[in-house]
């Protein structure tokens, strides 16, 4: 049988071109199931493990099906953390780039005067976790009038960190007729109680695990008591010299003194918790995304739903308490078909906690030898000299994808009456450049943002240089950022 393809669900030319353009192919088994469910304003319940492209499986229906000359958000996507939401905004406007989608992210430890100001403008979708978008619906800077479309993702973890009763006060404030997709990992009762609470004949998509985690993840333990972990750690990373790595401790603590311990070595390592402000989290992950240091140590809030392409392995210094948790933080690696490997460190009192696991995931787990004297030395030599190589950044998507986007800065906006429609006006009566050329834009105070498409930009400042917008002169240049 011929493998299906994201034309045969009779996708809009620009979604089609711009989930060409983000290099997706033939679409997984959750998206092949869910998406047709979608697009038929079907309520959905997807359990599906991580890694299976469920983002895709909403955020094209999402993309194709709302109505671009709305101003009010259409779509309300609910998630558990703060990188996933970030990550979700990235994903659905990339996704809609080309149909102009508008997706805003809203969440905690970012001043809400900036994200209420965002929501000012067309916005079509908004990412949200609970306590920011209940926040944002209570001072009505996030009108929820026209939502037509909610998604409540990683259910399974909104359960673990007590956002349930906040998801159902979302939404008993949103239409009544509208579509509901949950996703979850698991399916417990309360999750299952929700569904069934506010969901209309739902579709269940069950996607099989498949054993993809003992498939294209190799897994190990070595012992190693509490005392001994540090300096086995640095044995294991000699040894098997990873080109991208992230290495899981269960407290914030735990991650300063590793972090502490391997910047003190000389390694090419940030750290990542939730007690650092949002921006430098985001940061940092974007630099490890790009490739530009090889270890992150981190809290289990990296290890939902971050998509990292190339990520060769996972160390857990920690044991996890939970058992869905090790499915999550070696589901990092082992990504689309390539190989992985997840190394656990395992104290005495952790052996319970591992048999656990092994039960979960239905696998023995084998145990590793650690290694002798003679591999460290002759492996540390090795681990230093490619420490000496300048790393090749690696571009994301969205990186290849925007990089025929220019974004136009331009010195006028409310305050000089400018609206987005005198813009399009002005850049299109240009010669070369039509309407189509002209992405998102963000008509603010006293400026105003543009996204110039298909590689025009030049084009645009150039011909802005002897074009006035509704008869007044502007500046315009390529934005800062």
């Amino acid at each position: 049988m011929d493998k299906k393809n994201f034309k045969d669900y009779g996708l809009r030319e620009e979604i089609l071109d711009s989930i060409e353009r983000l290099g997706y192919t033939n679409p997984t088994e959750v998206q092949d199931k869910v998406i047709p469910l979608l697009l038929e304003e079907k309520d959905v319940i997807v359990k599906s493990e991580t890694g299976s492209g469920k983002t895709a499986s909403f955020g094209i229906p999402i993309c194709e099906k709302i109505d671009i000359e709305t101003k009010n958000p259409q779509a309300l996507i609910l998630t558990p953390t703060r990188e996933l939401c970030f990550q979700i905004k990235e994903d659905i406007e990339n996704i809609g780039r080309l149909r102009k989608v508008r997706c805003s992210a809203i969440f905690g430890k970012q001043p809400i005067s900036i994200q209420s100001r965002e929501l000012k403008q067309r916005v079509h979708v908004v990412a949200g976790t609970p306590g920011r978008t209940m926040d944002h619906i209570e001072r009505g800077t996030l009108i929820v009038d026209d939502i037509r479309y909610l998604v409540i993702d990683e259910a399974d973890k909104m359960l673990d960190m007590g956002f349930v009763d906040q998801v159902e006060d979302i939404i008993k404030y949103l239409p009544k007729e509208r579509v509901t997709m949950l996703f979850s990992a698991t399916m417990e009762y309360e999750i299952e109680s929700l569904c069934k609470k506010y969901m209309i004949n739902p579709t269940s998509v069950e996607i099989a695990s498949k054993n993809v985690i003992t498939e294209n993840i190799e897994q190990v333990w070595y012992e190693a008591e509490a005392d001994e972990k540090l300096h086995i750690l640095d044995d294991i990373i000699y040894t098997e010299n990873p080109d991208s790595c992230i290495i899981f401790c269960k407290t914030k603590d735990n991650v300063d003194m590793v972090f502490k311990h391997m910047k003190g070595k000389g390694y090419s390592c940030k750290e990542l918790h939730g007690g650092m402000p949002q921006d430098d989290r985001l940061n940092i992950m974007q630099m490890f995304k790009r490739g530009e240091f090889r270890f992150l140590i981190a809290t289990d809030v990296a290890a939902r739903g971050i998509d990292i392409e190339d990520l060769t392995h996972i160390i857990n210094y920690d044991v996890p308490v939970e058992k869905e948790s090790y499915i999550h933080r070696i589901g990092r690696t082992g990504r689309a078909g390539k190989m992985g490997k997840a190394i656990t460190l395992v104290s005495n009192y952790e052996t319970k906690m591992l048999n656990e696991i092994e039960e979960y995931v239905g696998y023995k787990i084998p145990k590793g030898d650690i290694p002798s004297e003679d591999e460290i030395a002759k492996a540390k030599i090795i681990f230093y000299e490619k420490g000496k190589t300048r790393p090749k950044l690696k571009m994301d998507k969205g990186v290849q994808f925007n990089k025929d986007i220019t974004k136009i800065y331009i010195s006028a906006g409310k305050e000089k009456k400018i609206s987005a429609g005198d813009i399009v006006g002005a850049i299109s009566s240009i010669d070369g450049i039509d309407a189509v050329d002209i992405g998102i834009i963000d008509v603010q105070n006293s400026c105003s943002y543009v996204d110039i498409l298909n590689g025009k930009g030049k084009l645009a400042l150039e011909g802005l240089k002897y074009t006035n917008i509704k008869g007044k002169s502007v500046r315009a240049e390529k934005a800062k950022k």
